[in-house]
């Protein structure tokens, strides 16, 4: 069953860029995908169907992320493709592990949120749902932190992220990308996406204001999400927490751990995923 459920996944990762309007080039044994326009930017993986990638092949992506001006990243689950590992490593690469997680049939949904909602392309606060995210990636962790609404109101104002939100608008009123929102007195503390494949979508860019976190608000966007991709006949839920602890919290949604997530970059790069 575990097997069928991974095939599954793989299916979703290569066809989840190019339904978010990304270039597939082909690299043998790897796939690199490049975002055309804004947006989170995208990643190499192994091909469908491939089972085995050497340094050389490794070092060929790299060389054209460099060429491209993206970043160099590799995204993989480790139990499909356990022989990525290896030679990403030795192209200089770092690799952090993630659980991966999906949502159990049986599970009972979280009662809704009062501050949560989902958006939709013509909200007032899409700007500053789409930059929170953003702004709890750059201070990773759990922890509060000092980052909050008056950084948040200095981000928003910023040219680059009106170019942010109006991608994520692009894809809400396609039906690619749905999102919700944790609002207290008018000011977005977390927010979240879940992008939907056929019946598969991803709960994603999860995050919460650092000042705002220890509140359960990530929980409570995932518990939204989760709801509505249900109720849009989605049957497979799955995500990638940051770490063990992240795990934790969204087990108590209902999600059980399946696999193990691995995100390769640069050491300088590196740092904990966010859903």
């Amino acid at each position: 069953m575990t097997q069928t459920l991974l095939s599954r996944l793989e299916q979703y990762y290569d066809a989840v860029p190019r339904a978010g309007g990304a270039r597939a080039e082909d690299f043998g044994p790897l796939t690199l995908f490049v975002r055309e326009g804004a947006g989170w930017p995208y990643y190499a993986r192994p091909a469908l169907g491939s089972t085995g990638a050497g340094t050389a092949d490794v070092e060929r992506v790299l060389a054209r992320q460099r060429q491209l001006d993206v970043p160099q990243a590799f995204e993989w689950v480790a139990e499909t493709s356990p022989w990525l590992r290896a030679p990403v490593e030795a192209a200089g690469l770092r690799v952090s592990a993630h659980p991966l997680m999906v949502l159990e049939p049986s599970a009972q949904p979280l009662p809704a949120h009062p501050e949560v909602r989902l958006l939709d392309a013509g909200d007032e606060l899409l700007t500053a749902a789409v930059t929170v995210p953003r702004l709890a990636f750059a201070a990773p962790g759990t922890a509060v932190g000092d980052t909050g609404p008056a950084e948040l109101a200095v981000a928003t104002a910023d040219p680059s992220a009106l170019v942010h939100r109006n991608a994520v608008a692009d894809r809400l009123a396609s039906g690619r990308t749905a999102m919700a929102a944790a609002v207290r007195d008018g000011v977005v503390l977390a927010a979240g996406q879940y992008n939907p494949v056929g019946d598969v979508a991803e709960v994603a860019g999860v995050g919460t204001l650092p000042s705002a976190r220890r509140q359960g608000l990530a929980l409570a966007v995932t518990a939204a999400l989760v709801s509505d991709a249900v109720a849009r006949g989605v049957r497979t839920v799955f995500l990638s927490a940051g770490d063990e602890a992240v795990a934790r919290i969204y087990a108590r949604a209902g999600f059980r751990t399946v696999a193990t997530a691995l995100i390769a970059e640069p050491a300088q790069d590196a740092e904990p995923a966010g859903a």
